[in-house]
C-alpha cells in the first residue's frame, strides 16, 4: 500500500467501513508481508479514526435534532 493511498481520505463513512473490512480480511488471510501488514494496519487505524469522527458528528447532529434545534454544528460542512 503506497503512502499516497494511506493519506487519501475516504469519500464517505460507508466507503471507509468497506475499505476497513477489506483490510481486516486481507490481514486475517495471513498472506501479507510484514511491511504490507504494517502499512495495512496504519491505513486501518486512519480509517477507524475517520469512522469514529463521522459517528461522533452524526451523534451530535442527532442530539441537536432531538433537542428541537435545527442548526449547523461548528466544524461540519454539509451540501
Amino acid at each position: 500500500m503506497s503512502q499516497a493511498a494511506n493519506d487519501k481520505l475516504p469519500k464517505s463513512f460507508e466507503a471507509a467501513l468497506a475499505e476497513l473490512e477489506a483490510i481486516v480480511q486481507g490481514m486475517e488471510a495471513g498472506k501479507l508481508s510484514l511491511e504490507e501488514s504494517l502499512a495495512a494496519y496504519q491505513r486501518g487505524a486512519g480509517l477507524l479514526k475517520f469512522c469514529q469522527n463521522a459517528l461522533a458528528v452524526a451523534e451530535q447532529k442527532i442530539q441537536v435534532l432531538e433537542a428541537g434545534e435545527l442548526r449547523e454544528l461548528p466544524g461540519t460542512t454539509d451540501a
